[in-house]
């Protein structure tokens, strides 16, 4: 009570005292109200001064079985439909047919609003009049308020509220209603997944793991468009970032077509990487680009980052580990006809990086001019092992940048949980490069993976000493047969 600022004194009153040791704990508050003038948030105050805590504080059994199936499914792993009917007691107003369409207007707030429903059914003792079912959590004692009353007298319509026996089918509950009341009581429900085309994607916990057929029909039921159910029975592979799986419920048929920022990929969901949660962060990278500048994307998977990029303008160079992923990644090129635009490898990320990347830097660095505004990106998408990756770029090239606008901005991205993400995926890309980032990088959380796990992109210019080894000139050998050290090469001599 202290919290909400009444004083000692009304505490103290011995009124106030003996009202209170006699009285429910929301009256206590009434009683407050009276004595103070205001009532706490949580609460509100109707006409007449009609009192009403929060709505899930309202238990009717009435209201509680219009959103819950038959208490027989409990325990159910084989689906079955039938089992879900039962039939509830539901609040009704019986009204002439020409009122109907008024009635619903001017009592939309207390009249059923519950996809799959009718809210009007036929009056089966009168032709002329129609039932329109009310709320059971608006009228949970089958009597009207004082506000509905006054509008139906408006309407010249009855207010009597009668009883109807609403029956209820499977089809008429929510899949997060089914699951919970067919798991055990008190466990977590799995209602969300990944949509990937026709496919949905289930991350299911052991103890779900029974009703796991169950849930993938349940899913695809309620689901339009969905009509294969798999469930993750293995963590990422780290070489080809794929993963085994069951398939729950539907066709066992995994190649599938999507649409990620108006651009379609094809794909077989069961042997390459697809996540569709990250639509927003390929989207904030192509962003940054602008036609002519080139993108060297090293872990391509089947193109979400380079095909994009290559409609835009971009010239790009797309590499995957995984055959499947390569294949898919030429499939896609074409499919979206930027095939003579991207310049597509399979290899390991790290030999990419020496070959066909050095290569492209080494022949294209140099002939930039200082006016020239072409850009070099190197995208470094997989999150398990991309920071190790990042020491190739240790003494890649030879010789010397012609500016340091033209330094190749890398963005790689990587987990952590630790309590600061940030500096926790900067110390290990600094780690790796040898060299330190304060001020030169910025870092961008993409996403929650998992509780205490983030999802992080760490973008910077590689430093001119971490790229470049130069020759330079020494007094005990020629000038051509001595390398600089890193300490010989910095920003403030170039």
């Amino acid at each position: 009570l202290w919290r909400f600022g009444y004083s000692a004194r009304l505490l103290k009153t011995n009124h106030f005292r003996t009202a209170a040791s006699n009285t429910s704990f929301p009256a206590v508050w009434m009683l407050l109200a009276r004595y103070s003038g205001r009532i706490p948030g949580v609460f509100v105050v109707v006409k007449k001064s009609r009192f009403f805590t929060m709505p899930e504080t309202v238990e009717d059994k009435t209201t509680l079985e219009l959103y819950s199936p038959h208490p027989q499914v409990r325990g159910m792993t084989l689906l079955n439909r039938e089992a879900f009917k039962r039939t509830v007691v539901v609040p009704v107003l019986k009204v002439k047919k020409e009122m109907v369409n008024t009635l619903l207007k001017s009592l939309k707030h207390t009249v059923l609003q519950r996809p799959g429903l009718k809210r009007v059914v036929e009056d089966p003792e009168d032709e002329d009049s129609r039932l329109v079912i009310l709320d059971p959590h608006k009228i949970p004692e089958f009597s009207l308020g004082e506000s509905e009353r006054e509008v139906l007298k408006q309407l010249d319509v009855c207010s009597e509220v009668s009883k109807y026996n609403l029956e209820l089918t499977y089809e008429n509950f929510k899949s997060e209603e089914i699951l919970r009341a067919v798991l055990p009581e008190g466990q977590e429900v799995t209602s969300g997944f990944s949509r990937v085309g026709h496919i949905a994607h289930l991350n299911l916990r052991d103890h779900q793991l029974q009703y796991r057929h169950l849930i993938g029909q349940v899913i695809i039921d309620k689901n339009p468009g969905i009509s294969c159910v798999v469930n993750k029975t293995s963590i990422i592979d780290s070489t080809y970032r794929n993963f085994e799986m069951e398939v729950l419920a539907g066709e066992s048929n995994l190649v599938t077509k999507v649409k990620e920022n108006n651009i379609a990929y094809e794909l077989d969901f069961s042997k390459v990487y697809w996540n569709p949660r990250l639509s927003t962060e390929h989207g904030r990278i192509i962003e940054l680009l602008k036609p002519g500048d080139v993108l060297f994307d090293v872990f391509a998977g089947v193109g979400p980052f380079a095909i994009p990029a290559a409609k835009k303008g971009c010239h790009v160079f797309a590499n995957d580990l995984n055959p499947e992923s390569y294949n898919w990644l030429l499939h896609n090129c074409k499919l979206n006809k930027v095939d003579n635009k991207i310049k597509a490898f399979n290899m390991d990320g790290r030999d990419f990086l020496l070959g066909p990347v050095r290569e492209e830097l080494s022949k294209e660095l140099p002939l930039l001019k200082e006016a020239q505004k072409t850009s070099f990106h190197i995208v470094m998408n997989l999150p398990a092992l991309a920071v190790e990756f990042l020491d190739v770029f240790r003494h890649l090239l030879a010789g010397e940048p012609c500016s340091t606008a033209s330094l190749p901005t890398v963005h790689c991205y990587g987990f952590s949980k630790h309590d600061d993400p940030a500096k926790d995926i900067q110390e290990r890309a600094e780690a790796s490069l040898g060299t330190s980032l304060d001020g030169r990088c910025s870092t961008y959380l993409v996403r929650n993976v998992a509780p205490n796990k983030e999802m992080l992109c760490i973008s910077f210019q590689i430093p001119a000493e971490v790229l470049y080894k130069r020759p330079c000139p020494d007094e005990a050998k020629p000038a051509s047969k001595r390398l600089c050290t890193s300490k010989d090469f910095s920003e403030e001599n170039l």
